[in-house]
């Protein structure tokens, strides 16, 4: 049976995508992976973007609301910004709940490419950071 992982953030556009993306890749067949917003923002196109620089397409991602997975189980659920880990609702099951804060890529101000550099350097986080989920779960 596939382990469930649900990837919450606040709009459902950068880090959650982001997230989602690299759980899916590094997860294979043994995970299901989906994310969710407080909010829907739409996925960002920097974020696409910077994940397709690593080789991850996630512009075929929606930016989907958590209103459409509280009556679901799921095996782990990650926030990946400090307001998703505050107002997160209750789940039913006993899912592990796992909290990463992210600097949010799309505050970033400056030039076009200093922009997508704080994109890439949020990337490259979460990529460490589901690396690291893999080898313990």
């Amino acid at each position: 049976m596939k382990k469930r992982i649900l990837i919450l953030c606040t709009g459902n556009s950068c880090r959650s995508q982001m997230a989602e993306g690299f759980m899916r890749e590094h997860g294979g067949d043994n995970f299901e992976v989906f994310s969710a917003g407080i909010e829907t923002h739409g996925v960002n196109p920097k974020a696409i973007k910077v994940m397709q620089e690593v080789g991850i397409d996630i512009s075929h991602h929606t930016s989907d609301n958590i209103d459409q997975f509280t009556d679901q189980t799921f095996d782990y659920i990650i926030t990946v910004c400090d307001n998703a880990n505050e107002n997160c609702p209750y789940f039913p099951g006993k899912a592990n709940r796992l909290h990463q804060n992210f600097p949010d890529p799309a505050k970033a101000t400056g030039t076009e490419e200093e922009v997508l550099d704080a994109f890439r350097h949020t990337r490259n986080l979460i990529k460490e950071f589901s690396v690291s989920f893999f080898k313990h779960y």
